[in-house]
């Protein structure tokens, strides 16, 4: 039966109209009993054709569609995955400096049998979550604290597994006179410079240098439907165009899909999501971002740290050489 329950996007308005049809004649199947057995027979055929048509759907969305799955409300958070990914799962909290930041969750834990660090934004799923956290939007504090972690990391010779979810940082007044930026840019100079496998994970928006503080690693991979880009597209469309409702343009121009970004080299792999997006079978795509994390953290296993950070930085000096080559 449909998920009554179930957010559809604009674009899915035939895919809710088919759905709908089904969960009707399911209530007239239910209340005839067998009176009505041609029923069956109609909602198989509908239901073939509503997974035709979502599957033709997601096979050609563009980057602005794409954007919209990457922000559907049911998409896996952070703690989706800890509870699906993460046995043993100790949260460590605050900076040692200001106070606790609950856009950025993180701690120790096992993951399929190995001890990591693992962290990542939360951007909660209700609206007292969604405030709590944030909307997955850091304070320096988080930031310090994802630093601080990683710190744990090197010293107990941990792996660091991040889930990267987030609009990008909070630029809030306050964020900003306790040093936001030198935050972001401390947290990235410790992925780059972690003497432990690090590996992340693009989950839904990896948005900014909010984005780049916690997935400056070894691996960077992308769910299909997600978006990694240095500022919002309707950001863009209003820096460029004044007009935020040109988002749609600005999402084309900048390549943010997942696509555009291993071809472009800056990403290493993409992750496939269940047909419809990962909030359609969020256990597949957990397991699928699980798979893919064992797999690149086996290959890194048993390299020195000087070796790790070496190819760390090789990996980001390589996106700035490849960008500036000309075109054949």
């Amino acid at each position: 039966m449909s998920n009554p329950t179930r957010t559809y996007l604009d674009f899915e308005r035939p895919i809710a109209e088919l759905d709908a049809k089904i969960e009707e004649l399911q209530s007239v199947s239910e209340r005839n009993g067998e009176d009505a057995p041609d029923v069956a027979e109609e909602v198989a055929k509908l239901r073939q054709k509503s997974a035709t048509q979502l599957k033709n759907l997601y096979a050609k969305l563009d980057p602005w569609q794409k954007t919209m799955v990457a922000r559907h409300p049911e998409r896996p958070h952070l703690k989706d995955f800890l509870a699906g990914l993460i046995t043993d799962f100790e949260e460590l909290s605050g900076d040692r400096r200001f106070s606790e930041d609950h856009a950025i969750v993180g701690g120790l834990g096992r993951f399929r049998g190995r001890a990591v660090v693992v962290m990542g934004h939360e951007k909660g799923h209700d609206t007292q979550t969604r405030l709590k956290h944030n909307f997955g939007m850091a304070r320096p504090e988080g930031y310090r604290k994802a630093a601080r972690l990683m710190d744990l990391a090197d010293k107990f010779s941990l792996p660091v597994l991040t889930f990267v979810d987030t609009a990008g940082a909070y630029p809030g007044v306050g964020a900003e006179e306790r040093g936001q930026s030198e935050a972001i840019a401390r947290s990235t100079e410790r992925c780059l410079t972690l003497g432990t496998p690090l590996i992340s994970v693009i989950t839904g928006e990896g948005g900014s240098g909010g984005a780049v503080a916690l997935a400056s690693a070894n691996t960077v991979m992308m769910l299909e439907h997600s978006i990694y880009s240095v500022i919002s597209p309707e950001g863009c469309a209003s820096i460029l165009w004044r007009d935020g409702a040109k988002a749609r343009d600005a999402a084309i121009a900048m390549k943010i899909t997942a696509q555009d970004l291993i071809a472009l080299k800056i990403i290493d792999k993409i992750i496939t999501e269940p047909v419809g997006g990962a909030h359609r079978d969020r256990d597949a795509a957990i397991k699928a971002v699980g798979d893919a994390m064992e797999e690149n953290l086996s290959s890194l296993e048993g390299l020195d740290p000087a070796t790790l950070r070496k190819k760390r930085r090789e990996r980001f000096l390589a996106i700035g050489r490849s960008l500036m080559e000309p075109a054949a």
